[in-house]
């Protein structure tokens, strides 16, 4: 599935391209503000509690690799990569009891974090719609 084509208001390019939403994420920093939000909400989201009891009690490392994660995959520096290899996005989560309870509830804490960050309308829409699929592709059951 290819993410969807959404006009940035601001450059005038569709999200997607090039290094359009890491621009628009704020770069390495605001993509670093949006992850601390996400784990933020899965702290405290009582539909989240599933998917935090995943989690180590201290998310300092999870944090700092979904940042250079997104920065990657958001058209950015391919930082993730660089320091830790290639993620095949299945196989990271094959371990773990993820279904669409669980795959819905990851969604509700990133739309709840990006309630929260000063992008633009558009861009949140196009995160949320782009980020559908690896949450998907995550699911170890039905």
């Amino acid at each position: 599935m290819q993410k969807p084509k959404i006009l940035d208001p601001v450059s005038g390019r569709y999200f997607g391209d090039e290094d359009t939403s890491y621009q628009a994420a704020g770069g390495q920093e605001g993509i670093r503000r949006l992850v601390e939000a996400f784990y933020e909400a899965m702290d405290s989201l009582p539909e989240a509690a599933t998917i935090r009891a995943m989690h180590k009690a201290d998310l300092s490392e999870l944090t700092e690799k979904l940042t250079l994660f997104l920065c990657g995959w958001l058209g950015g520096p391919m930082r993730y990569r660089d320091r830790y290899g290639p993620i095949i996005i299945p196989q990271a989560h094959a371990h773990l009891d993820i279904g669409p309870a669980e795959r819905d509830a990851w969604m509700k804490c990133m739309e709840v974090a990006l309630e929260q960050q000063p992008y633009s309308d558009a861009f949140k829409t196009y995160l949320m719609q782009s980020l559908w699929m690896p949450a998907e592709l995550c699911r170890t059951r039905d």
